[in-house]
């Protein structure tokens, strides 16, 4: 048993080492349906620039910057996924071949990038408010946002903003919006009914379907779980090759480390 504890610590200590050395090297795969895990509106982002990463959202580290073959996208960390490195199809595509989905779609499974960590004002021009706020769903987004005021030097305490709109998809609510008083109160108050189940068809939300590149309607059946991916053949073959790279991977490095050992 102390073998095979001792052996589990060192291909984490191996995976960690790798991880480390690589300098912020990932295996990113396109998501095509728009989804937040903590209820970010995408009627007020650019939905062509998130990323779907494995870690849970911060208060402050929302921003990332993604560089491939010269190429580099800030996209918004607002969604977490089931392991891989999801990006939006579009801001795939364009780091992997310098073309947008919509003008140059392309197929293919897990590219290579670097990414890192940059100050959430880097992602300014990608949340689509008046006054540059995070814009959240006043009846979805409390437990995210208690704990972020909870914090209260986070950026997303000091730059949001809730919306009587009841989805990520904005479907359902009022496109208006609501004033919280924390922590005296933990229900926002809004102009009309918070949560009403009325159609809202004024602020529709699209996806780049992959691969033909073509702009639907996320409302009208594209909707994916949060954090999740289609499971599509090509979304099969992409999660068949992260798994393998993340099998792989250590073994790869332990070879590189005994090389540079010996």
């Amino acid at each position: 048993m102390p073998f095979i504890t001792g052996a589990i610590l060192l291909w984490g200590l191996l995976s960690a080492t790798c991880a480390s050395a690589a300098g912020g090297t990932i295996w990113a795969t396109p998501h095509e349906s728009y989804s937040s895990s903590v209820g970010v509106l995408g009627c007020k982002v650019d939905t062509n620039r998130i990323a779907y990463w494995p870690q849970s959202i911060d208060c402050s580290n929302i921003c990332v910057s993604v560089t491939c073959d010269g190429r580099q996208l800030y996209l918004l960390r607002i969604d977490q996924s089931a392991g891989a490195y999801d990006m939006s199809y579009d801001a795939w595509n364009y780091l992997y071949t310098g073309y947008s989905a919509t003008s140059k779609p392309t197929a293919g499974g897990a590219i290579a990038m670097e990414y890192t960590d940059v100050d959430a004002s880097k992602c300014a021009g990608l949340i689509q408010t008046k006054d540059k706020k995070l814009a959240l769903s006043a009846s979805n987004s409390m437990n995210f946002i208690a704990s972020c005021l909870e914090q209260q030097d986070s950026w997303v305490a000091k730059n949001y903003v809730l919306y009587n709109i009841q989805d990520p998809l904005c479907s359902y609510g009022y496109d208006e919006r609501c004033n919280l008083d924390f922590p005296a109160q933990n229900q926002a108050k809004c102009p009309n009914p918070l949560g009403s189940p009325v159609a809202l068809t004024t602020a529709p939300v699209y996806n780049i379907r992959y691969p033909t590149g073509e702009k639907v309607l996320a409302s009208n059946g594209g909707q994916q779980g949060a954090g999740s991916t289609s499971m599509a053949p090509g979304n099969r073959v992409r999660t068949f090759l992260n798994l393998w790279v993340s099998l792989t991977m250590p073994l790869i490095c332990w070879h590189m480390l005994r090389l540079y050992l010996s």
